[in-house]
């Protein structure tokens, strides 16, 4: 058979068309790759509880976001879970990602208020169990824990346990508590012998005995964060539990508090992708950066709430450590969310009653 040599013309001519399918193989695979990430819209919107808490997110997550991927981040404020619902139902959110608190996030996830978290973009591989919600996503960790006077509980003397704190003869002095049933509920059964990882389901009738006990020692009922820590301050109580990051927030100031970690009980800030929401690919996206863990050595650095990367204990300053509720998980134990969401109504109306009755 005779086969013809092609011509150089013919030649080129090949090579060039093989080199236009090369180029436009390439420009094919950069444009489907842009269509596996949505156009950067200008802004995406963040919905939170504002204050210092905002200013701490703006200094860890925010700054760096729009710095990375030029896209302005929008707050508001404050978290509502009424404009949530009416958001979803309308089909006209605002919010690409929302605060939420636990009971309300149990509540989103099953009236499907919420977007599932793409476990392909947020990476919480370094997280608890307990903070892998499919579709919320744990921000943060706080507790509330013991905190009292230095001078007056001088070289580790003060109490070390719930049943310490209720024994005023041991430990005298001025209390003061939450006006709220989460905690000390779960407080007074782990003073009666209760193991802090059987408190659950409650038994009201144990409980509120045990409260009956520590009810005329409490002096002041608290009902804002930082309510606690001023009445310390202020010689009012020598005694007083509270959120972590507010007795912090006095202790590096200079303040005479110190923390006592035995038994506390945690709980996780979180947020969610509202169903709907414009933008849920760059919302998870802000989720990534929340789970960076040197940006969450930021934030707690900031307000003593550290974010559940376990790894972000890493990078945080070796002063502020010792003050992160994460470096005592295994001391506390953790507030079920689920308890509270089917029982909550039932604990605030006997515990309401249980606030008129006379100590």
């Amino acid at each position: 058979m005779d086969i013809q040599r092609p011509h150089r013309r013919r030649v080129l001519s090949l090579l060039g068309g093989a080199a236009a399918v090369g180029v436009s193989g390439r420009a094919f695979a950069q444009t489907d790759s842009s269509r596996a990430e949505p156009p950067k819209p200008a802004q995406i919107v963040v919905n939170h509880s504002g204050g210092s808490m905002g200013s701490a997110m703006r200094k860890a997550f925010f700054n760096g976001f729009e710095k990375k991927y030029g896209i302005r981040v929008v707050e508001t404020s404050p978290v509502d879970f009424g404009k949530l619902r009416a958001m979803v139902d309308s089909g006209n959110v605002e919010w690409d990602l929302t605060e939420i608190g636990g009971q309300d996030a149990i509540r989103a996830s099953k009236m499907n208020l919420l977007d599932k978290i793409d476990p392909k973009v947020v990476d919480r591989s370094k997280y608890p169990p307990t903070a892998q919600n499919p579709h919320v996503f744990a921000s943060s960790v706080y507790t509330t824990i013991i905190g009292y006077r230095t001078d007056v509980f001088k070289g580790g003397t003060h109490p070390k346990s719930w049943a310490d704190w209720w024994d005023v003869k041991k430990f005298p002095g001025a209390r003061s508590m939450r006006n709220h049933p989460t905690d000390n509920l779960e407080f007074a059964l782990i003073a009666d012998g209760v193991p802090k990882d059987k408190v659950y389901p409650i038994d009201f009738d144990r409980a509120f005995k045990k409260l009956d006990q520590i009810k005329p020692h409490v002096t002041a009922w608290w009902s804002t964060g930082q309510q606690p820590a001023q009445l310390l301050l202020d010689k009012e109580v020598v005694l007083a539990t509270g959120w972590n990051g507010r007795f912090y927030d006095v202790i590096k100031k200079g303040g005479p508090i110190e923390i006592e970690w035995n038994e506390g009980a945690l709980k996780q800030g979180s947020f969610a992708i509202p169903r709907g929401a414009k933008n849920p690919y760059w919302a998870n996206k802000m989720l990534a950066e929340l789970a960076i863990p040197q940006q969450q050595a930021v934030y707690a650095s900031e307000l003593g709430y550290p974010g559940l990367n376990l790894e972000s204990l890493n990078f945080v300053d070796a002063k502020v450590k010792p003050y992160l509720p994460t470096a005592y998980l295994d001391k506390q134990f953790w507030i079920s969310d689920e308890w509270y969401a089917e029982n909550g109504t039932k604990a605030a109306e006997l515990w309401n009653a249980w606030m008129l009755k006379k100590a």
